[in-house]
This record gives structure tokens, C-alpha cells and sequence, in this order.
């Protein structure tokens, strides 16, 4: 297949199935007009995203990496109405477009977006007590990653629900070669998770309008 085949099926899955809103339409035009860059989730995953949240009652989630806060919004609207999500971002210029796209969407009573570095922010969201989180979805610096799983879990409970993004680096992450730290992060990621006794898991590869991608899913355990 090519790339245009799967983008058209992507298309045709979104409009049926995950069409964007006005809200999730403006995030989108707000996060171009900023100069974001145009990596968030696809409506499909966006949607996705929602379905599992939802699914899985989650009361607290914690996101790691808002970006322009398109995949917030999607998750944010799978909680109730006394719910509670904290987004994390690095960049305080994003943060700033996320915030507006989350209040223009009606969500900011219940999402919160804090920025600074991320592995700063779980510390305190540790000393704060702030958790048990029920969903976490990982979407930031590659590198960390399998410092933000170890966080996950200890920030969780039994039940809970992780969903890393971009696992798949284009196919490299089969490749043990690899020079890339983001593809090493990623497979210590993997294998971190593989080995963990409190996590069971397994990962999906993807394709459509974020070309050849996947992400992991991950249960954490008694």
C-alpha cells in the first residue's frame, strides 16, 4: 500500500467514526497558527485515546506531553464532571496554546496544564499525594521515556492503564544498532516493560496519516 491509500482510509475511518468538533478543529488551527508542530495525535487516536480512557472509568489521568493540547481535549472529555487530568509540558509557549484550546473546549475546571520539566513535575505530583492516577498517556521526549513508565507505575495503582506513543520510530525499533537515542530509549522502554513484574503488556503497529508508527500498551499489575 501507499502513503495515500493509507491516509484515505484514514479519512474515511475519521469521518465516520472520530470526526473532529469545533473545539478539536480549533485546537488544531490555533496549535498551526502558533507554529506548533504538527505531530499530535491523529483524530483516530484521538479517539481512541477517549474509548480506553472511558472504558476504563478513569476519575484521574495524567498525560505527559500537551503539545497543543489536542489529544488533552479527547482525553479530558472521557471523564466526569468531577474528574481531574494534569497535562505536563516543557515548552511554556505550547502550554500557554494548550491552555486556551483546553478552555475554549470547556474543560479547564477539570484539566490542568503544568509546565517545566517533566520528571520535576512527577516529583511533586509524588510530594503532593496527587495520585493514584487511573490513565497515563506518554507523548514527550523519547529519551525519557522509560523513566516516565517507572513513574507511571509508582504514580498508579492496580488496573491502571499506560499508553506510550510512537514506539515504532519507523521500523527502527527492531534494529539494536541503532545510533539513535530516541530508537535505544524506546527499546529500553520496551524491554523495561517486558521485564517489569507489576506491568503486563503488548504493543500495535500503525499505519495512517502519522505514516508508519505504533504504540505500547501497558496494564499495571497487583
Amino acid at each position: 500500500m501507499t502513503d495515500s491509500q493509507w491516509n484515505a482510509v484514514d479519512a474515511y475511518f475519521t469521518e465516520h467514526l472520530s470526526p473532529n468538533d469545533e473545539a478539536l478543529s480549533a485546537a488544531v488551527d490555533a496549535s498551526r497558527a502558533a507554529g506548533l508542530p504538527d505531530i499530535a495525535v491523529a483524530a483516530n487516536q484521538g479517539k481512541l485515546l477517549h474509548l480506553l480512557a472511558a472504558a476504563q472509568g478513569a476519575r484521574k489521568i495524567l498525560e505527559i506531553g500537551t503539545l497543543g493540547g489536542y489529544s488533552t481535549i479527547w482525553l479530558g472529555r472521557a471523564l466526569p464532571a468531577d474528574g481531574r487530568l494534569v497535562s505536563l509540558e516543557y515548552n511554556p509557549g505550547n502550554a500557554d496554546v494548550a491552555r486556551a484550546n483546553i478552555a475554549r473546549a470547556g474543560l479547564d475546571k477539570i484539566v490542568e496544564v503544568r509546565t517545566g520539566a517533566a520528571l520535576d513535575s512527577l516529583a511533586r505530583l509524588e510530594s503532593e499525594d496527587a495520585g493514584p492516577f487511573d490513565f497515563f498517556f506518554i507523548d514527550a521526549d523519547k529519551v525519557n521515556n522509560p523513566n516516565y513508565v517507572e513513574w507511571a507505575v509508582k504514580l498508579g495503582r492496580p488496573g491502571s492503564l499506560i499508553v506510550v506513543d510512537n514506539v515504532v520510530r519507523g521500523g527502527e525499533v527492531a534494529d539494536g544498532s541503532s545510533e539513535d537515542e530516541a530508537v535505544r530509549a524506546t527499546r529500553r522502554m520496551v524491554e523495561l516493560v517486558g521485564e517489569h513484574p507489576r506491568l503486563s503488556a503488548t504493543a500495535v503497529q500503525t499505519v495512517g496519516a502519522r505514516s508508519y508508527d505504533g504504540f505500547l500498551l501497558a496494564r499495571v499489575l497487583d
